[in-house]
């Protein structure tokens, strides 16, 4: 038997044996957090616990790959059986088996971001095809989404559109049409958004009690990573999942909850001990990450919270003999010129440029210093919010997939054909209808009656195209999909980034490395599942940003989960961080937190910057203050000084 205590501190041991019941895991920053809940699913199932009867919910796939990784290295292979992966995987499992009972098909299409905006643009022209003025799809969306992750009834759907500030006034009769239109098409598509693969699978669990008596029994244990990023579907879902057994390990930080603004619900981590009586609270509060110097600023910042679990964060390392450092600087200039001497330090000190982290409340924020690391030819990378197959070029890899692999799916057709010589968005409608919206690859009758409705400058591309779709027929390469890849690249595709691309060879680069994501055994319609999954997860998740070369330049949201040794923050003035637009919209609290996120950043050192002004692009000069938590940080914590050294 394992040696728990002897693997975790008391705290984390507490956590890790707990018995029957409710337990809230209160896990500050840099707290090993992922270590506790790795070693809490080892324990179970070393006790017992069928890995087949946990369920680990997690935000990214790569926290749940880490953790089952690490579960396997302690407990062995059996471990490969649990329930695991994010809110949006387990979901679409569920609806794979279940999705009939909602009147959808159990091969449901999932649309992506991209997909999801083409058809609701579509749904606004139907309803309002003379509304110049009519808000922006993306607005609308965003809206919908509001209203969807709060479990938010049609009334509330009607409020959120009264309350929103448009730039012509919209009757909000047409925006309720255009919502409804949306979901109609949808359901005609046999398609899912990614909202709707969590409130369908609420749906179903709260509408069939058989469904949910089924997973509840099913699920002895269920551990939540990160809670308190948990919107109102979520919490609903873990509750009913979790009622039978009343076996709940909710993990997070209060202190880190930063994303309300995408539908995170801090009330959930803060309501969580009236909604399960009786459950356990175990605070995690030795970091094993900062050196002293930091966590004391960080201590001081989080503490003006008011509502909140108190935490002290209590270091492990030594002191580093050196405070975080605010620099009061004139201008964006100056700033770039102390960033850059700052790197240097860091570098003639050993640290290597993929070390250091450049943080900022927002992208425009980085515009002056991005400018001004190229000309030096400093290395750095940009974290743009792009998901791994969100790139043009991989959408349209992934629909020629789709394509092949079958079955009624408008979305990837329209776009496969739309990549043809003179077929627009409406040729590709247009030939989709005449084909009755059906489209069998596996059919030659079906493929020759497409060739026909096409243009004639396009019938010699498709040729090609057809010929490769004939051949992941007969060459059954479902089950190999990396070569489908290929050939399609080879074949076709690399002459279409050729004409479409200047940067056509390093798309190419990225569609070969496409192929190589597809791991051995995997059927292609279960890739295809895992990459329309995985197009919603921030850049953060992409697994190769932390092996790319230079500094890291990254909003201080995309860097949460991430560390460094050297991390420098910019424009710390009011209206820059906190953010004007949250102060107005009473978010104070949330700003304050993401600035405790961005301190606990830093393993090692810390540089805090706050220039005087900023040129506007009208040639005016902005005369700034100094961020409210800056002046919160007491003298004796930090280090101050004033222009360049």
């Amino acid at each position: 038997m394992t040696d728990w205590a002897r693997l975790l501190n008391p705290e984390q041991l507490a956590a890790v044996t707990a018995g029957e019941g409710p337990v809230l895991v209160l896990a500050a920053a840099g707290t090993g957090k992922t270590r506790t809940l790795t070693h809490r699913v080892a324990y179970l199932v070393e006790n017992g616990v069928d890995p087949r009867d946990i369920l680990l919910l997690t935000f990214t796939n790569r926290a749940a790959r880490e953790m089952l990784e690490r579960a396997e290295a302690l407990v062995g292979p059996a471990i490969a059986t649990l329930w695991s992966g994010t809110f949006h995987h387990v979901c679409h499992r569920i609806l794979r088996q279940c999705a009939t009972r909602l009147g959808f098909t159990t091969h449901f299409t999932i649309l992506d971001r991209t997909d999801a905006l083409s058809l609701l643009n579509r749904c606004i022209k139907e309803i309002a095809p003379d509304a110049k003025h009519f808000p922006k799809k993306e607005v609308i969306a965003a809206l919908i989404s509001k209203a969807a992750n709060a479990c938010a009834p049609s009334n509330d759907l009607r409020d959120l559109f009264e309350r929103a500030t448009f730039d012509e006034p919209v009757p909000v009769e047409q925006l309720l049409a255009v919502a409804q239109r949306y979901a109609e098409a949808k359901r005609l598509a046999d398609a899912m958004d990614f909202d709707d693969l969590l409130t369908h699978t609420l749906t179903l669990i709260e509408g069939h009690p058989d469904l949910r008596d089924r997973y509840a029994r099913r699920f002895r244990h269920v551990l939540v990573d990160e809670y308190q990023d948990t919107n109102q579907v979520q919490a609903r879902l873990v509750d009913h999942l979790a009622s039978h057994h009343r076996n709940i390990m909710a993990v997070g930080d209060d202190f880190q909850c930063i994303y309300t603004w995408r539908g995170a619900d801090f009330r959930n981590i803060m309501g969580f001990p009236q909604r399960w009586p009786g459950c356990a609270i175990v605070k995690l509060e030795r970091n094993y990450r900062s050196v002293p110097e930091v966590l004391a600023a960080a201590n001081a910042i989080i503490a003006k919270n008011e509502n909140q679990f108190p935490k002290t964060l209590l270091p492990t390392r030594p002191p580093a003999g050196r405070k975080p450092l605010v620099a009061f600087l004139r201008d964006a200039s100056e700033q770039s010129q102390m960033v850059i001497r700052h790197v240097q330090r860091a570098l003639q000190a050993g640290y290597r440029h993929e070390d250091i982290a450049i943080l900022y409340r927002a992208h425009f924020h980085a515009m002056e210093l991005e400018l001004d690391l190229r000309r030096l030819r400093v290395p750095y990378t940009l974290t743009s919010g792009q998901g791994v197959f969100e790139s043009q070029h991989a959408k349209d890899v992934l629909a020629f997939l789709r394509l092949c692999d079958g079955g009624v799916d408008a979305f990837a057709f329209q776009r496969v054909l739309g990549l043809l010589p003179a077929v627009g968005p409406k040729t590709a409608e247009r030939v989709w209808d005449k084909l009755g919206a059906s489209f069998d690859p596996s059919l030659d009758a079906d493929r020759k009656h497409l060739h026909a409705l096409l243009p004639k400058k396009a019938q010699p591309d498709w040729l090609i195209l057809d010929a490769l779709i004939g051949r992941y027929q007969e060459d059954q390469l479902r089950g190999d999909g990396p070569t489908a890849i290929r050939a399609f690249l080879d074949a076709w595709y690399a002459a279409y980034l050729s004409r479409t691309y200047e940067n056509a060879d390093d798309r190419k680069q990225d569609v070969a490395a496409l192929a190589g994501l597809i791991p051995k055994g995997t059927t292609v319609t279960e890739f295809l599942n895992e990459a329309a999954l995985m197009t919603n997860l921030d850049a953060a998740d992409d697994p190769t940003l932390a092996q790319r070369p230079g500094l890291r330049l990254s909003t201080v949201h995309q860097a949460k989960g991430l560390e460094w040794p050297v991390v420098i923050l910019l424009w710390l003035n009011e209206d820059y961080f906190p953010s004007a637009r949250a102060i107005m919209e009473d978010q104070a609290p949330e700003e304050r937190r993401l600035f405790y996120v961005a301190l606990t950043r830093a393993k090692d050192d810390l540089l805090l910057c706050v220039p005087a002004t900023r040129r506007l692009p009208n040639g005016q000069t902005n005369y700034l203050f100094p961020s409210r938590f800056v002046k919160d940080l007491p003298p004796d914590l930090v280090t101050k000084r004033y222009g360049l050294i």
